[in-house]
């Protein structure tokens, strides 16, 4: 971006970066699977594999179509694009937290694995991801790079959870979201900091 005589590009995201806000995103999807695995007796590989094709797959899927959605504008706001990932991330990050902080639901015990159950958490739990997608549209990512990490560490995420879920206990649900919340705030106040130091220099 241009500001004044003097041309400011933000910083193209580093694989370590992009791993931490799939960490982040995949907490949601996570949480979910520790409930599904509570809703069995004995947790089996096919349905740990299950839960983490349906989530990794639309945490993949997700950011893309955010990412079609930011090009779109992405050169209309590009003056103020660290200040737009700020926001996103921030807006995504603090629902997470306040989810976490203020729930005093308990998992809901549904042990259905078919794609009628899982269909609708896999959408409700990679919306997030969406909204990251449109982040990504005014950051110098590698938008498939980035798809792929974020499908796959879901998908590991998931599958664990799913897995552990008799061990961990409902409590972990809202840790879970609460770290995942406050990874994506850290992230987007890194982006916004970066940004106007290099601005300042």
């Amino acid at each position: 971006m241009r500001i004044g005589r003097k041309v400011v590009s933000l910083r193209p995201m580093s694989f370590v970066e992009l791993l931490i806000i799939a960490v982040g995103l995949a907490m949601d999807a996570f949480a979910v699977s520790v409930c599904k695995g509570l809703s069995v007796r004995r947790v089996r590989v096919s349905q740990a594999l299950t839960a983490g094709v349906w989530f990794g797959g639309f945490q993949a899927l997700m950011p893309v179509a955010g990412w079609l959605l930011g090009v779109s504008f992405a050169e209309a706001v590009e003056s103020v694009d660290h200040w737009v990932a700020f926001v996103l991330l921030g807006v995504i990050g603090g629902n997470m937290i306040r989810e976490a902080v203020s729930a005093q639901e308990e998992c809901e015990h549904d042990s259905d694995f078919s794609p009628r159950a899982m269909l609708p958490m896999a959408v409700a739990t990679s919306i997030d991801a969406m909204a990251v997608g449109v982040s990504f549209a005014f950051l110098r990512v590698s938008m498939w790079q980035a798809a792929t990490i974020i499908g796959v560490v879901t998908f590991a995420l998931s599958a664990v959870g799913v897995a552990l879920g008799s061990r961990l206990g409902c409590r972990f649900k809202q840790r879970a979201e609460l770290v995942g919340g406050v990874i994506l705030v850290l992230m987007g106040v890194k982006i916004l900091v970066e940004h106007l130091t290099q601005t300042a220099g």
